[in-house]
């Protein structure tokens, strides 16, 4: 399953790198483009064709697919911890946490790299995420309670995030801000798809050494702690994991909500509950789906390009819909 993923991911991304404003660029152009990269006997391309796909185009859909592969594997290691098939970075507010932090890192003029959005972003996301667990302690992780709950911790840093874009007072950088917040993946240059595969090899590896450990808490921390879980140990490592994956996605492009909460679902009814499996498969699909989001965003109301944030919620507003009434909870 997760070679077949693997190819159709690899055709995604090349197929994906032709689809967009400036000129069609064919399969010959990519693969003269990336054979000059790596020393490989092709003509070179003009030098305007060669930067769209090479600085352009090749960024973006590596980055969109590097981000699809961290929410989905975010999405159901926090559906494991938490024991709440409705948890995912965005719904829990960790995403938006991530947007305050990255947002102020910006503003007070900190942001000089990717780096330093990332750390803020990183910071906000853990502050979220301990202010969900506060609210939680006392009454238990239920599942509507959880999801509720996230949605009030996240509408608060939203709010925060609109009152400091007020106070800059900058139309420029206030307009450019909401829509990076929108979670679009025009910025996308090499620097960001570094720090993000970086932080999604290690983040991913973390997680499904984790794998076992999260087969046990399915049943309940109780349960996996009989079976000789560290129960709090597996959190520690897999909230803080997913809490700086989450950042560094939102440092890259923004909030992208939903693609934690759809894909491990449908993941799931494909291979099973087994997180051995269940986590690398996700991260495929994740990427894909993530691929092939921005290639529609990018050209369904083309030359107006619409932000990938706005299509993964039109996609994930009705599943989630779905999601809830097979629970029995609408």
């Amino acid at each position: 399953m997760v070679v077949l993923g693997l190819l159709v991911l690899a055709v995604s991304l090349v197929a994906a790198v032709r689809v967009g404003i400036g000129g069609g660029i064919g399969w010959a152009e990519i693969g003269r483009s990336v054979g000059t990269r790596f020393g490989l006997p092709v003509p070179p391309l003009p030098r305007l064709t060669d930067s769209l796909i090479w600085d352009l185009r090749v960024p973006r859909v590596l980055l969109a697919a590097l981000v699809g592969a961290a929410l989905a594997v975010c999405g159901a290691a926090l559906q494991s911890v938490t024991r709440n098939a409705l948890a995912d970075p965005y719904l829990l507010g960790v995403s938006s946490g991530a947007s305050t932090g990255a947002v102020v890192v910006v503003v007070v003029g900190f942001a000089g790299s990717q780096l330093g959005m990332t750390g803020g972003a990183f910071l906000g996301a853990l502050v979220s995420f301990a202010l969900l667990m506060l609210l939680l302690r006392r009454r238990g992780l239920d599942s509507v309670r959880i999801v509720l709950t996230g949605v009030v911790v996240g509408q608060l840093f939203t709010a925060l995030t609109s009152l400091i874009l007020m106070a800059t007072g900058d139309a420029d950088s206030t307009r450019a801000l909401t829509h990076w917040l929108l979670g679009s993946l025009a910025p996308a240059r090499w620097q960001s798809v570094v720090v993000c595969a970086v932080a999604c090899a290690v983040g991913l590896l973390l997680i499904w050494l984790c794998s076992s450990a999260l087969d046990g808490l399915a049943f309940g921390a109780d349960t996996a702690a009989s079976l000789g879980v560290d129960v709090r140990a597996v959190r520690v490592v897999v909230l803080v994991t997913t809490s700086l994956m989450t950042a560094v996605a939102v440092a890259a492009v923004g909030a992208i909500g939903f693609v934690g909460l759809i894909v491990p679902h449908g993941v799931r009814f494909l291979v099973g509950p087994l997180h051995r499996v269940l986590l690398p498969v996700s991260a495929v699909v994740g990427a894909v789906f993530l691929v092939w989001t921005d290639a529609l965003a990018r050209m369904a109301f083309a030359p107006l390009e619409v932000p990938v944030g706005v299509f993964t919620a039109l996609l994930g507003v009705p599943l989630f819909l779905v999601i809830l009434r097979r629970r029995g909870e609408l």
